[in-house]
């Protein structure tokens, strides 16, 4: 049970990290039609990107000392 919650967690972080990339590259590009989250603010997006970076690290290597 352990290994798949932290593999739930990975994905969950990735694509945490995916939808705010590519809202942040949205609002530097100027697409609207990409902007998922409304293009509300860039600093939120790169904030939240780096975070949902950290607990990849953080689950990833959690799962590894679990093996």
């Amino acid at each position: 049970m352990p290994k798949a919650l932290c593999l739930f967690s990975l994905v969950a972080s990735i694509l945490v990290v995916c939808l705010f990339l590519v809202d942040s590259v949205a609002i530097i590009a100027g697409v609207e039609a990409l902007q998922i989250l409304g293009g509300a603010s860039l600093m939120m997006d790169l904030t939240f990107a780096i975070l949902g970076g950290v607990l990849i690290y953080l689950s990833w290597s959690t799962y590894r000392e679990q093996r």
